[in-house]
């Protein structure tokens, strides 16, 4: 949060300042520059009368409460003296309520919060206009210092300027009714309803000593099979009151001009046009799940009254805001999306274990963590894992996981890397330094790089094959070394070729340029440059070449198996050629082999197929897919569904969900843990083991993932980079010495954390 904001300001740093919208961070901007400088002219807008609110009750975090405190004393006191606590979290599933507990709630009406707000901004000399429509901020700029538009997600000052401001607004798949009760729970209540329609579920929590805030939430689809659509507001309180009526306790649901909604994300690629500044939720919006609404609003005010403080001119200072603002509301949303979307698939998840289920809603934002939940009840997280099967004093990323005739001792799979390291494809020194390096680090399972089928399959000049017998015994010889010198590590060879992203520079080179000189004819699905203009036109392959180069894959992986691996993965990911098959972006094909997804399925499965039947039937198979494009009209999450059940019943013994990489103008959502939902997805709906990737950097994710049950492996790439020793290191951490994290004997006497220097 921003540090106080009591220093008078210079006239020129806005002088007179209009705000448009009196929802909370309207009202507590004004408070706060009115206090910030006394002399200020300021006026508020509001349409509605001062009493006129949707929804009840407001939840703030203890950090928004610190920021509070610092920035204005006198209304925190005011909030402290409302304020109804808690710090339990019910979950009620199937009729069987679990507890968590020490999460430290704060809550108060949101009529009571905005008639505080009113009182202080009253008290300081702000001008209040209620049921009064504020000029266009176009307008209002060409008289005052500064525009605020906090006309909420609605916002007409947005709209007007919609070409400046770029806004996104994101529509979702739930419906929900904010409601309330004359009953005061004592405790945040998450509960299931499995009705004749589908799944409904309710999130509740008191605001008052004698009343609760009720949301009830369901698909858009269950919504419409309950008849509510077009029908009056008391058939609606009516039918949430029968579907969930233990946490009313005989109490009547009530409504204010309650309908039901559909939530939307409101994102804008700028936050302020000239002298106006969007504000709270005309800038931005995060899923209610996670309480942030009033949350962002008021940090909002708090953080543009502290930039405005000493600001040389308003164009200063709302850079600053946005500069400051923007991460933390970036990184919100991401969870808040997260947390929404865990929502809209809650039907493929109720038939978990109510323990396992209670910790996986918990941990559903990826910001409560395995380890976070063991600070605040230890009892809980020790139940979980005795539920799960896991062993006492065993953090989840150490119990075993078998797959076909191979057991893994733990979770942690060292992730394909691309080393650009080979010569004429055959791996060297640095390949057995670099995997072996990584096998004593107490990994379960050590991936290579994508090995490629043919030198016409590599991606660069730098890449590992297996087409030569050259390249046999030299896998041959990672192989023995990670047997012999780590035992009960396994190895895996990941399996592919480049298509059309092939005959390309080493990375460090300039990342998907052809070479300068000696590039290789490509081939793909269809004649489709990567990027047109740069990378050459790939020959769309015919049938008959097709076989060759199923032929190719199989022959590969006859090698695999001589030379000693483990597991044998399939990469049908990143836009290399078994994923240019699966893209209806890069497959164009009229043939068996595309038009519709079953057609685009037909070669990664035929040369499924063919690998399997050559390799040992003990040894498991996976195969690495690309879950999303993250480009419009690409693959979407339901293909990715469809694409794992089809080559789980040919056999895939897991999936490794990656995303993207398919074509150079995706746009992907990054942040922590960003692919894991689509692994969750594909884990929960085809029933198949799943290895999740994508930005896992902390053990503490690793076990948050395997224990919610969204993942049955990790895939940890860069971390493994930059500490080949990473999964011992997170064994010695969590003061973990067990099966599934043995130090080799030679290290055995570093497998404490050395001492390190006192700190004054």
């Amino acid at each position: 949060m921003a540090g106080p904001v009591t220093a008078p300001v210079a006239a020129s740093a806005a002088a007179r300042v209009a705000v448009v919208g009196g929802g909370p961070a309207g009202l507590y901007a004004a408070a706060l520059l009115k206090r910030q400088a006394p002399e200020r002219d300021i006026t508020l807008w509001e349409r509605n009368a001062p009493d006129d609110t949707f929804g009840f009750g407001v939840v703030l975090s203890d950090e928004t409460l610190d920021g509070i405190e610092t920035a204005d004393p006198v209304f925190h006191a005011a909030l402290r003296r409302e304020f109804v606590s808690w710090g339990d979290i019910d979950v009620v599933h199937r009729g069987r309520t679990v507890t968590c507990g020490g999460h430290g709630f704060a809550a108060l009406g949101r009529h009571r919060l905005l008639a505080l707000l009113h009182q202080r901004c009253h008290d300081l000399g702000v001008t209040l206009r209620f049921r009064a429509q504020a000029p266009p901020a176009d307008e209002l700029a060409r008289s005052y210092d500064l525009v605020i538009a906090a006309d909420g997600a609605g916002s007409r000052t947005r709209d007007t300027h919609r070409d400046h401001f770029r806004p996104t607004i994101t529509s979702h798949r739930c419906r929900y009714i904010w409601l309330a009760t004359d009953y005061a729970l004592d405790a945040f209540r998450f509960e299931i309803a499995e009705t004749p329609y589908g799944v409904m579920q309710l999130h509740a929590y008191p605001f008052a000593p004698d009343a609760s805030t009720v949301i009830v939430e369901m698909r858009e689809e269950v919504w419409r099979r309950t008849g509510l659509d077009g029908r009056d507001e008391q058939t609606s309180l009516d039918a949430c009151a029968g579907w969930f009526p233990g946490p009313l306790k005989g109490h009547a649901l009530r409504s204010n001009r309650s309908t039901w909604n559909v939530f939307r994300t409101v994102v804008n690629e700028r936050w302020s046009h000239g002298r106006t500044v969007l504000l709270g939720d005309a800038a931005h919006t995060a899923h209610f799940s996670i309480g942030s609404g009033t949350k962002l609003a008021l940090e909002d005010a708090v953080s543009l009254a502290a930039h405005l403080d000493g600001a040389t001119s308003v164009a200063e200072a709302l850079a600053a805001y946005e500069a400051e603002r923007r991460p933390v509301v970036e990184s919100l949303q991401r969870a808040a999306r997260a947390s929404l979307e865990w929502m809209e698939d809650l039907a493929v998840r109720v038939g978990g274990p109510p323990r396992r289920f209670t910790f996986d809603l918990l941990t559903r934002s990826r910001r409560v963590t395995h380890d976070n939940l063991r600070l605040r009840d230890p009892g809980f997280v020790a139940a979980v894992e005795e539920e799960a099967g896991v062993p006492a004093g065993t953090p989840p990323m150490f119990t075993p996981f078998r797959l076909r005739g191979l057991t893994l001792r733990n979770r942690v799979v060292v992730s394909p890397m691309d080393m650009y390291s080979a010569t004429d494809g055959t791996p060297g020194d640095f390949h057995l330094v670099h995997l072996g390096a990584r096998a004593l680090g107490g990994a379960g399972l050590v991936m290579t790089e994508m090995v490629c089928v043919s030198a016409q399959g590599r991606i660069t000049p730098g890449c590992t094959g297996m087409y030569a017998p050259e390249h046999e015994r030299a896998w041959g010889r990672v192989v023995g070394f990670v047997h012999e010198r780590a035992p009960g590590t396994a190895i895996g060879l990941q399996l592919g070729h480049s298509g059309r992203k092939g005959s390309t520079r080493l990375m460090w080179e300039g990342i998907d340029q052809p070479l300068p000189e000696g590039n290789w004819p490509l081939v793909a699905a269809s004649a489709l440059p990567y990027r047109p203009g740069v990378n050459q036109t790939p020959h769309a392959l015919t049938v008959s070449e097709l076989a060759v180069l199923r032929d190719e894959f199989v022959r590969a992986a006859e090698a695999a198996a001589r030379a000693g691996f483990d597991l044998l993965e399939l990469h049908c990911a990143h836009g290399y050629l078994l994923s240019g098959f699966l893209s209806p972006l890069t497959n164009q094909r009229s043939d068996a082999y595309g038009s519709g997804l079953t057609g685009r399925l037909a070669f990664p499965l035929e040369v499924f197929d063919a690998v399997r039947e050559v390799w040992p039937a003990e040894r498991p198979m996976t195969v690495r897919i690309s879950a999303t494009d993250w480009a419009e009209g690409g693959t979407t999450a339901d293909d990715a569904v469809a694409i794992a059940r089809a080559f789980a019943e040919h056999g895939a013994d897991a999936i490794d969900v990656s995303t993207g990489q398919v074509v150079p103008d995706e746009r992907p959502a990054f942040g922590r843990s960003y692919q894991t939902p689509f692994a969750d997805r594909i884990r929960n709906e085809v029933g198949v083991p799943v290895i999740a990737v994508g930005a896992i950097a902390s053990w503490d994710d690793v076990n948050s993932l395997i224990l919610a049950g969204r993942a049955d492996l990790c895939a940890v790439g860069r971390p493994h980079l930059y500490d080949p020793h990473w999964t011992l290191h997170a064994a010695a951490e969590q003061g973990y010495a067990g099966p599934g994290a043995p130090w080799p004997l030679p290290y055995r006497a570093g497998s404490r954390r050395p001492p390190t220097g006192r700190r004054v």
